[in-house]
C-alpha cells in the first residue's frame, strides 16, 4: 500500500479518532438544549434569547467552514482539525467562567459561543474529508456511516448528559467542552495518519477554478444534496426545540426525563446511520432510493403529527422521522466526498458541512417562531421534506450528465493524475 492510495482495510483506531470529533461537535448544541429552559429562568433571558444559544454556535461555524476546507486541502486536515479543537474547548470555558462569576453573562456567553462555532468549523466536516482520504470504496461508505452514527450517538447522548452534568449546576455543561475537546485531540494527532500530498501545492487561482469545474459538472445534484442535509438537520434541531419547550412549560417534565425523551428519536437516527452505511458500500442507486424514501420519512410523520396533541403519539412519530434522517445522512455523505479528488475534497465536503450548521442554527428560532401554530408548523415542514425528495428523485442520478458520483471513477482519476505528477517531476 502506497501513500498515494487510499486504504481500503478500516484500522480502529484511526476510525475511533475520527468518530470522536463529529461527536464532540454535536455536542455543542444537543448537550445544551435540555438545560435551556432553565438558562432562561437562571439568567433572566426570553425564549427568542435562549435560541440564539444554538443560532451563535451554528452560524459562525456555517460561514468558516468553507474557509477551514479550503486551508485543509492547501495543507492538511490535522492542521485544522486539532487546533479548532483547542479553540471549541476555550470558547467552552470563556462561556463557563461568565456564568460562574458575572452578575449579567448573556453577553459573554454567546461571545463564548461564537468561539466555540469558529472552532466547530474546522472539526467534523474536515474529519469527514479526512476519512475519505484515508479509506476507498465499501470501506469509505462504512466508515462515514460510523462517523455519521457517531454524530448521532452524541445526539443521543448528548441531552442526557446535559441533564445529568446541569444537576450539578446548570452552566456545568460548559466546563465538560474544554475536556473532552483535549481528548479528541489528542486521539486525532497520535493515532490518525494523514495520507501524504504529492506534488505542487495549488494555487489560489487553480483552487477555485477546479472547484468551478467541479460545480458545473456536478451542481445540480451536489446542490440538492446539500439543501437536502441541510433540510434533514433543520427539521431535526428544530423540533427538538419544540419538545424541550413543550415538555417543560406544558408537562413540566424534569431536566433528566426530559434529556431522555429527547434522546428516543436521535437513538433511531443513530442506529439507522450505523446500518445504513454498513450496507450501501458503493451502490449509488440504492443510495439515491434511501435519499428519497428517508426524507419521505422525515416529512410524513410531521404531516401526521399536525393532526395530534398526545405527546406519546408526537414522539413515535418522531421517532419514524429519526429514521428517515438516518437514512439520508451517510448517503450524503458517502456522495459527496467521493465526487471529487482529494485535492477538492476538503472545500466541498465543507461547504457541505457549512449549510449542515445553517440549517441547525436556523431550526430553533423559526420553530420557535411557530411554536403557537404547530399545525401549521408541522405542515409546513412536511411540505419542505417532501419538496426535497422531489429534487432528490429527479437530481440526483448517479451515473448520467451531471449527476456522476461514481467514488471508483473519481479515485483512478485522482491515481492516474498523481502517477503524471510523479512522472513529471522525475523528468
Amino acid at each position: 500500500m502506497t501513500a498515494t492510495q487510499p486504504k481500503s482495510k478500516i484500522h480502529l483506531l484511526p476510525l475511533f479518532a475520527l468518530a470522536t470529533v463529529p461527536l464532540i461537535m454535536v455536542l455543542g448544541n444537543s448537550m445544551l438544549i435540555p438545560i435551556l429552559p432553565q438558562m432562561q429562568e437562571e439568567i433572566g433571558i426570553s425564549k427568542f434569547q435562549a435560541s440564539l444559544v444554538i443560532t451563535l454556535f451554528s452560524v459562525p461555524a456555517g460561514i468558516i467552514i468553507p474557509l477551514a476546507g479550503f486551508l485543509s486541502d492547501h495543507y492538511s486536515r490535522k492542521v485544522v482539525i486539532v487546533p479548532a479543537l483547542l479553540l471549541y474547548g476555550a470558547g467552552g470555558v470563556v462561556a463557563g467562567v461568565a456564568a460562574w462569576l458575572m452578575d449579567n453573562p448573556y453577553g459573554v456567553i454567546m461571545a463564548g459561543r461564537v468561539l466555540q462555532g469558529l472552532g466547530a468549523a474546522g472539526t467534523a466536516p474536515i474529519a469527514m474529508a479526512l476519512a475519505g482520504d484515508i479509506w476507498s470504496g465499501a470501506s469509505r461508505a462504512k466508515s462515514l456511516g460510523i462517523i455519521e452514527a457517531a454524530n448521532g450517538l452524541g445526539k443521543v447522548l448528548s441531552p442526557i448528559l446535559g441533564s445529568l452534568i446541569a444537576l450539578l449546576f446548570w452552566y456545568a455543561a460548559f466546563f465538560a467542552f474544554p475536556i473532552i475537546c483535549i481528548i479528541s485531540a489528542a486521539l486525532v494527532y497520535f493515532f490518525v495518519k494523514e495520507p501524504k500530498k504529492n506534488g505542487q501545492k495549488q494555487s489560489l487561482k487553480q483552487y477555485v477554478g477546479a472547484l468551478k469545474k467541479t460545480f458545473k459538472a456536478q451542481g445540480k445534484w451536489m446542490l440538492t444534496a446539500y439543501l437536502a442535509g441541510s433540510v434533514a438537520l433543520f427539521i431535526l434541531f428544530g423540533v427538538l426545540f419544540y419538545i424541550s419547550q413543550i415538555l417543560e412549560e406544558k408537562y413540566k417534565v424534569a431536566d433528566l426525563m426530559r434529556g431522555l425523551i429527547l434522546s428516543l428519536p436521535l437513538l433511531a437516527m443513530c442506529s439507522t446511520s450505523l446500518i445504513t452505511g454498513a450496507k450501501i458500500k458503493k451502490n449509488m442507486k440504492l443510495m439515491k432510493v434511501l435519499i428519497v424514501v428517508g426524507l419521505a420519512l422525515i416529512g410524513a410523520p410531521l404531516a401526521i403529527a399536525a393532526f395530534f396533541d398526545n405527546p406519546y403519539i408526537l414522539l413515535g412519530l418522531l421517532v419514524v422521522s429519526g429514521v428517515g434522517t438516518g437514512l439520508v445522512l451517510p448517503c450524503l455523505n458517502t456522495l459527496i466526498t467521493s465526487a471529487v479528488q482529494k485535492e477538492e475534497r476538503g472545500a466541498v465536503t465543507a461547504l457541505y458541512g457549512s449549510v449542515r450548521f445553517l440549517g441547525v442554527a436556523a431550526g430553533p428560532p423559526i420553530f420557535g417562531a411557530l411554536m403557537d401554530t404547530p399545525k401549521l408548523m408541522f405542515l409546513i415542514m412536511a411540505g419542505l421534506a417532501a419538496f426535497c425528495a422531489v429534487l432528490a428523485y429527479f437530481l440526483i442520478n448517479p451515473g448520467k450528465g451531471g449527476g456522476d458520483t461514481n467514488p471508483e471513477r473519481y479515485e483512478k482519476i485522482e491515481h492516474e493524475r498523481k502517477l503524471l505528477t510523479r512522472m513529471k517531476a522525475r523528468a
